[in-house]
C-alpha cells in the first residue's frame, strides 16, 4: 500500500524521492503553503522600506523643526544691528514714558480747535509738562517745589543778571500768570530744564523777549541759530501726524545754541516754543556739546504735549 502511494505521486514531484516526506497525507500541506510563503517572502524588506521612509520623514521633520526653533530664537534674543536689513542704530535719543494729554474740563475745546481761535490751553500747566525720560535722576538745580511750580525769581536765574530785572519787569506787565518747570540731568551728564509761561492771551506770548536770538543766558552770552533744526523741523511728525511746524496755528519753534567752542567747558542750547497763550522755555546744558538728538527730541515731544 505505501509502494503504490509514493509510485503514483513520484513523477508529479520535481525533487528527488528521498527528499519527498513519505506518506500522501503530508504532500498536500506542503505544496500548498509553499507558494504562500514564497510570496510572503519579498513582502517583508517592502514594509520594511516604508517603514525606513517613514522613519527618514520623521527624522527630517525633527530636524527642521528643531533647525527652525533655532533661527527664531536667534532673531528674537539677537540685535538688530546684527540682522541684515533690521539694522537700527543707535542715534542717542533718550527714552521718554508713553505720553499722554491731560484730560481738559467738560466742554473746554483743544488748543488747536476750530473753535478756539486764541488757542488758550484749558488743562492743568503741570499736565502738559514734558515727563523726564526714563533713567533721568531730578535736577536739584532747578528750584521748584513738589508741584513743578516756579516764581519768577526762580526762572530769571536761568538768564544772565543783567538782563533779569527788565524781563522782570515785562513778565509783571504783560501777563504772566504761572510758571511750572521740571529739571533733570541724564546719565552723559546733560541737564534739561522746562519750563512753560502761561500767559492771559497769546497776545502776551508773542510779545515776551525772553526767547529769542538775542537771549543771553547765565553761562552763554552770545546765541546763534540752530541750523540742524531747520533741516529737520519740517519732517518731525506730532502727535496728529502732521509736522511739527504745522501743528500750531500761531507762533513756532525756534532752536538756538552757544557757537563752538562754546564759552568755559560746557555748551547751553536754548529751545524756544510758543502754543496758544503758553511759552515754552527749554535749557539744555552739557559739558563739551550738547547733543543734537536728545535736544530736538525734547523739543518736539514737549510740541506734541502743546499741541
Amino acid at each position: 500500500m505505501t509502494e503504490q502511494n509514493t509510485a503514483d505521486t513520484a513523477p508529479a514531484a520535481e525533487p528527488a524521492p528521498e527528499e519527498q516526506p513519505a506518506g500522501a497525507d503530508t504532500l498536500v500541506p506542503v505544496a500548498e503553503p509553499t507558494a504562500p510563503a514564497e510570496a510572503a517572502v519579498p513582502a517583508v524588506p517592502k514594509d520594511r522600506r516604508k517603514l525606513f521612509a517613514a522613519l527618514r520623514w520623521t527624522a527630517a521633520v525633527v530636524v527642521f523643526a528643531a533647525v527652525g526653533t533655532g533661527v527664531a530664537y536667534g532673531i528674537s534674543r539677537a540685535e538688530r544691528t546684527d540682522l541684515p536689513g533690521l539694522s537700527t542704530q543707535d542715534d542717542g535719543r533718550w527714552a521718554y514714558p508713553v505720553l499722554a494729554k491731560p484730560a481738559l474740563p467738560a466742554g473746554a475745546p483743544l488748543p488747536a480747535g476750530k473753535d478756539n481761535k486764541d488757542e488758550t490751553h484749558y488743562a492743568p500747566l503741570t499736565g502738559l509738562l514734558l515727563p523726564a525720560p526714563e533713567g533721568a535722576e531730578p535736577d536739584a538745580g532747578l528750584k521748584a517745589d513738589k508741584g513743578q511750580l516756579v516764581s519768577t525769581d526762580a526762572f530769571l536765574e536761568e538768564y544772565a543778571p543783567d538782563g533779569r530785572a527788565k524781563l522782570k519787569e515785562g513778565l509783571e506787565f504783560e501777563g504772566l500768570r504761572q510758571i511750572v518747570a521740571r529739571g533733570w540731568t541724564t546719565a552723559d551728564g546733560t541737564r534739561t530744564h522746562v519750563y512753560l509761561l502761561r500767559f492771559h492771551s497769546s497776545g502776551f506770548v508773542n510779545a515776551f523777549r525772553g526767547c529769542d536770538i538775542n537771549t543771553q543766558l547765565a553761562g552763554a552770552p552770545a546765541l546763534e541759530m540752530d541750523t540742524a533744526w531747520s533741516k529737520v523741523k519740517s519732517t518731525q511728525p506730532s502727535m496728529d501726524g502732521q509736522p511739527v511746524s504745522h501743528t500750531l496755528k500761531s507762533g513756532g519753534t525756534s532752536l538756538y545754541q552757544e557757537p563752538k567752542p562754546a564759552n568755559g567747558d560746557e555748551q547751553t542750547k536754548l529751545g524756544c516754543l510758543q502754543a496758544g497763550d503758553v511759552q515754552a522755555v527749554i535749557v539744555q546744558t552739557r559739558k563739551g556739546e550738547v547733543a543734537t538728538v536728545p535736544f530736538h527730541q525734547t523739543v518736539v515731544l514737549q510740541s506734541q504735549l502743546l499741541g
